[in-house]
C-alpha cells in the first residue's frame, strides 16, 4: 500500500502542475523527495539511494549533449532561412481540395527534418492550419492531420530527442532502429494517407453539392470547429503569402537548403548522429554569415537564447530554438534518470514489474508494453517521462542481448512515443494543438498515432497465435517433446505470495 500511496501522491502533484500551467520540473523534484522518503521508510540507505541516482544521471550525459546540439541546430536552421525556404516552397502546393492530406505529408516531412513535434507544429503546422481554415477545411480533421504528421518525424528522425532517448535507454544502434521504425510505420502511414484523402474527397463532394467545403463536419464538433476558425481567421490572411513574408525576412537562396540536405545525406550514410548535427551546424553558420549577412555577436546570442525574427509575423512562425529551449527536456531526462536509480535501490516498482511480466506472458511483450505505455502516459502527462517509465517498468519483458534490446527499442517507439500525445491532458498533444489553435477533438483524427500501436498489437497477436498453433502441432506429432507442465506465473504468485529475490 505504501508504494501505491507514494505513486498516487506523485501523480497528484504532476496533475496539479499540468492543470495550473506550471513547469513540471518542480513536480519532478518533489517526486525525488517522495521516492527517497519511501526508501527511508523501507530502511534503505540515503547514501546508497543518492549514489544510484547520481550514477543513473551520469549515464544520461550522452543524450544531454545531443539535446544541446539539437537546440543549437534548430536555432541555426531558423536563422539561416533553412526552415523558411522549406516552408515557403512546400506550402505553394497546398490547394483547397487537398489541404488535409497535404498538411499531413508536409508536417511529416518537416518533423523528419527538424526532429521536433513542437517545432514542426509551430512552423509548418501553424501555416497549414491557417491556410486550411482560410479554405474552409474541417478544423478537426485538419488539426488531426497536422498532429499526426508532426509526430511522424518526432518518432523516427535521426535528430529527434525521443529517438535519441530511446537509443540511450536501450543501448541500441539508432539507424538500425530507424530502419525498423520505417517498416513498422509503413502500413499505418499509408492508411492515414487514405483516411485523409477520403476526408478531402468527402469535403469536396459536399462543396460541389453547394453545402460548403466544411459542411461535412459533424454537429457534435460544430462549436469547437467554429471557435478554431475564429481563433485563426484573424491571422490567416496575414500569412497567406508565405513566400512574400519569408522573402522579406530572409534571402531564400538555394544554399539555405544545404544544412537540411546534409542531415539527409549523412543519415543515409549512417554517420554518427552527433557528427551529423555538427556538420549541419557548421553549414548553417556558414549560411547565416555568408547568405543572411548575420553578425557574429548576434549569431552567438541566438545559439543560447534562440532565434527571434524582427518581423512580428515571421516571429510568430519561426521564433525558438537555442540551448535554453532544451533545458526543460534535459532536466526532465536527468531527474527521471535519477528515478531509475532510486527505484532500483528501493525496489519500489518490483510488484508492478512482476504484474507486467505476468501480463507479458499472456499477451506478449509488445502488448504489455503498449498497455504500460498508455497508463504511464496518462500519469506522466509528458512524452519524456512516459518513455522512461515504460522502459523502467517493462525491462523484465526483454533479455539483455542485442536482438532483445532492439525489440524493446522498437516497442517503445511504437507505444510510448506516439501514445503520449493522444492523452488529452498530456502536454505532448496539448501543446501542438494549442500552437495551431486546433480543437481537442482533433486527437480523434490523428490516425497515425493510434493506428501504429494498434497494428503492432494486432501483428503481435497474429504471431503469437501462429506460434501457438505450430507448437501445438509439433507436440501432437511428437508427444515426447511436449513441454512439462509448470504452474502459471500468476497462479503461482497468488498461491505462494510475492517474495523478493534474496539479497534485494
Amino acid at each position: 500500500m505504501l508504494e501505491a500511496g507514494t505513486m498516487l501522491l506523485f501523480c497528484a502533484v504532476l496533475f496539479a502542475s499540468v492543470a495550473l500551467g506550471w513547469s513540471i520540473i518542480p513536480a519532478l523534484f518533489v517526486g525525488v523527495l517522495l521516492f527517497m522518503g519511501y526508501g527511508l521508510v523501507r530502511r534503505c540507505s540515503l547514501r546508497a539511494m543518492a549514489s544510484r541516482a547520481a550514477g543513473s544521471v551520469r549515464s544520461a550525459g550522452t543524450v544531454v549533449v545531443a539535446f544541446v546540439l539539437i537546440g543549437v541546430l534548430t536555432s541555426l536552421w531558423r536563422a539561416s532561412g533553412t526552415i523558411a525556404f522549406i516552408v515557403a516552397h512546400s506550402t505553394a502546393v497546398i490547394h483547397a481540395a487537398t489541404v488535409i492530406p497535404l498538411s499531413f505529408l508536409l508536417c511529416s516531412a518537416m518533423s523528419v527534418l527538424v526532429g521536433s513535434s513542437f517545432a514542426s507544429a509551430a512552423t509548418m503546422g501553424t501555416i497549414c492550419m491557417s491556410l486550411g481554415l482560410s479554405m474552409q477545411a474541417n478544423p478537426v480533421m485538419l488539426g488531426g492531420a497536422i498532429l499526426a504528421g508532426v509526430y511522424v518525424g518526432d518518432r523516427c528522425s535521426p535528430v529527434s530527442t525521443s529517438a535519441l532517448l530511446v537509443k540511450q535507454l536501450t543501448h541500441t544502434n539508432l539507424f538500425n532502429t530507424i530502419a525498423r521504425m520505417l517498416r513498422t510505420g509503413a502500413v499505418p502511414f499509408v492508411l492515414s494517407c487514405v483516411v485523409y484523402v477520403a476526408a478531402a474527397v468527402v469535403e469536396w463532394l459536399c462543396a460541389s453539392g453547394g453545402s460548403g467545403f466544411g459542411a461535412a463536419s459533424a454537429a457534435a464538433t460544430a462549436g469547437s470547429a467554429g471557435s478554431a476558425r475564429a481563433a485563426v481567421s484573424t491571422n490567416a490572411s496575414s500569412i497567406t503569402d508565405i513566400g512574400g513574408l519569408f522573402s522579406s525576412a530572409f534571402d531564400l537562396h538555394w544554399l539555405t537548403l544545404v544544412p537540411a540536405l546534409l542531415v539527409i545525406v549523412l543519415a543515409l550514410l549512417r554517420v554518427d548522429v552527433r557528427l551529423l548535427m555538427l556538420a549541419s551546424i557548421a553549414a548553417s553558420v556558414a549560411v547565416c554569415v555568408g547568405v543572411q549577412h548575420m553578425e557574429w555577436a548576434e549569431l552567438l546570442r541566438l545559439l543560447i537564447f534562440g532565434y527571434h525574427a524582427q518581423n512580428p509575423q515571421a516571429a510568430a512562425l519561426l521564433d525558438g530554438g537555442g540551448i535554453l529551449s532544451m533545458l526543460t527536456v534535459m532536466a526532465t531526462v536527468c531527474i527521471s534518470s535519477a528515478y531509475a536509480g532510486i527505484f532500483a535501490e528501493t525496489r519500489m516498482l518490483a510488484r508492478l514489474q512482476q504484474v507486467i511480466e505476468m501480463l507479458g506472458h499472456r499477451i506478449g511483450a509488445c502488448g504489455a508494453t503498449m498497455i504500460t505505455a498508455t497508463c504511464a502516459a496518462a500519469l506522466a502527462c509528458n512524452q519524456t517521462l512516459t518513455i522512461m517509465l515504460t522502459h523502467q517498468l517493462c525491462g523484465g519483458l526483454y533479455g539483455d542481448d542485442e536482438s532483445e534490446r532492439s525489440a524493446q527499442a522498437i516497442d517503445l517507439e511504437d507505444s510510448a512515443v506516439v501514445i503520449a500525445p493522444l492523452i488529452p491532458w498530456s502536454i505532448a498533444g496539448a501543446v501542438p494543438l494549442a500552437t495551431i489553435n486546433a480543437p481537442t477533438l482533433s486527437l480523434a483524427a490523428a490516425t497515425f498515432l493510434y493506428l501504429l500501436p494498434l497494428s503492432r498489437m494486432l501483428a503481435s497477436a497474429v504471431r503469437r497465435r501462429s506460434g501457438f498453433r505450430t507448437r501445438h502441432r509439433s507436440q501432437n506429432q511428437n508427444p515426447g517433446l511436449a513441454i512439462p507442465h509448470r504452474p502459471k506465473p500468476m497462479l503461482h504468485m497468488f498461491a505462494h505470495g510475492f517474495h523478493p529475490k534474496s539479497g534485494d
